[in-house]
């Protein structure tokens, strides 16, 4: 997939970003998971998206990729950081201005929004700080914006977490493939195949850039979820949002999805059959659908 890449600046925080084509089309951000690189979005979904309309870019948010990190602040693993008091490397608020900072880079009045998991935490929050900015929010696998601190863990499947926090590969480029590899599986869809041909391509074209492993970096991860929010409530959201949750997601219960979905006015929820933490092919007709329905 031929990309453009730019560079976006919220103050002194560097983002890195990628135009991934559809020029012409509706502008649709894809703001991905926890620590995890822009290079983790499936080729096909996004070529399936531009297919639909959009024009599609994605970015690395602070901490992750090819973006600033935060690596003078450590914080341990991000299960530690939620109960922690040391202040924060960085609040939410600042994780969503750099959301509306890549579309000033990109020339982007506004935008629809496509987060998974951590991406759409982000998603919920650049919309309730910057409605003016956000046209739709598409929110796949993530919990509610607007729960702080240990609250979260309701949603978490700790025993789950606690398996991958205890994941071990040998350091360099072989060990960090087979991280990527590991994560990726254990996220996977219950209900589909497991395409290891294209989690392998995702994984080693984050490393071919000549970036560190982002799964390995559990400091990142936890300065990411120490981000403090202190903006509106979800049920003062009021720009048009799909809620999308793996029915057998892993890590995160289905009962987020549906919260937020109770929250929003107007939000329509779509719960995934067979789905996990993931975006399998099998299910990308549907998520475009919706997402395009949604949008118009």
């Amino acid at each position: 997939m031929t990309t453009t890449p730019y560079i976006a600046r919220n103050g002194d925080v560097r983002l890195a970003a990628d135009d991934l084509g559809g020029a012409g089309g509706e502008p649709l951000l894809l703001l991905m998971g926890l620590g995890v690189s822009r290079f983790y979005w499936p080729d096909g979904l996004v070529a399936a998206l531009i297919d639909a309309g959009f024009h599609v870019a994605s970015f690395d948010g602070r901490d992750s990729g090819g973006s600033t990190h935060f690596d003078d602040t450590p914080f341990g693993n991000p299960l530690t950081a939620l109960f922690r008091r040391r202040p924060p490397a960085y609040t939410a608020e600042d994780m969503a201005d750099d959301a509306v900072a890549v579309l000033d880079a990109l020339g982007w009045r506004h935008a629809h929004f496509f987060g998974i998991s951590q991406g759409g935490l982000v998603a919920q929050r650049t919309a309730l700080r910057h409605p003016e900015r956000v046209r739709t929010v598409t929110s796949f696998a993530a919990v509610p914006s607007d729960i702080r601190g240990a609250a979260v863990l309701r949603y978490v499947r700790l025993p789950f977490l606690a398996r991958l926090a205890r994941m071990r590969q040998p350091v360099g480029r072989d060990g960090d493939v087979a991280a990527g590899l590991a994560l990726l599986r254990a996220v996977a869809s219950p209900g589909y195949p497991f395409d290891e041909h294209d989690a392998r391509l995702r994984v080693e074209r984050e490393l071919d850039a000549g970036l560190p492993s982002s799964v390995r970096d559990s400091g990142a991860q936890a300065r990411q979820t120490s981000a403090t929010w202190h903006g509106p409530r979800l049920r003062e959201l009021r720009v048009p949002t799909l809620v999308l949750h793996g029915e057998q997601d892993p890590l995160i219960r289905p009962a987020a999805g549906r919260r937020i979905a109770a929250s929003v006015p107007d939000a329509r929820y779509v719960e995934l059959r067979g789905t996990g933490h993931d975006l399998p092919q099998e299910i990308w007709p549907t998520v475009v659908h919706e997402i395009r329905t949604r949008v118009t």
